[in-house]
C-alpha cells in the first residue's frame, strides 16, 4: 500500500520539550530523538510525529482534532498518566463501543485514550 496522500506525521506545541519528553516517556514507555533544542521527535508512538517549541497547546475547546490512543486496559493506563504528571480533562467515560478519558500533558495538550475493554 502507497504512503502517497496519507498522514504520515503529526506535530505539537509544547512549552517545555524536556517536561514532555520526561512525562511520555514514563507514562508510555516513548523514546525521542532531539533535533536541536526546539525540536524532539518521537519514536514508539504507533505513528511518527514531533513537538516544536511553543507558547501554544491544543485541546478539544479550542477546536483541535484530539490524538486519541488505544489501551487493552484503560484504569492502568489512567493511573501510568496520572503517575507521570498528566491532568485528567474527562475521567473515564463510556460511549457506544468503548470507554475513554482525556488527558493534558505538562503543556496543556489535550489527548484521549479509549478502550474496548471492560465493557458491561
Amino acid at each position: 500500500m502507497s504512503n502517497h496522500e496519507k498522514i504520515n506525521y503529526l506535530e505539537f506545541p509544547a512549552k517545555d520539550i524536556s517536561a514532555t519528553k520526561s512525562f511520555l516517556a514514563k507514562a508510555f514507555g516513548w523514546t525521542f530523538v532531539d533535533y536541536g533544542p526546539t525540536y524532539v521527535a518521537i519514536e514508539g508512538a504507533g505513528v511518527d510525529a514531533g513537538f516544536y517549541e511553543s507558547d501554544k497547546s491544543v485541546s478539544t475547546e479550542t477546536g483541535s482534532a484530539l490524538i486519541v490512543l488505544y489501551s487493552e486496559e484503560l484504569e492502568a493506563t489512567q493511573a501510568k498518566v496520572e503517575a507521570a504528571g498528566g491532568k485528567i480533562v474527562k475521567k473515564i467515560f463510556s460511549f457506544p463501543g468503548g470507554r475513554r478519558f482525556h488527558f493534558a500533558d505538562p503543556n496543556g495538550n489535550e489527548f484521549a485514550v479509549w478502550s474496548d475493554k471492560g465493557l458491561e
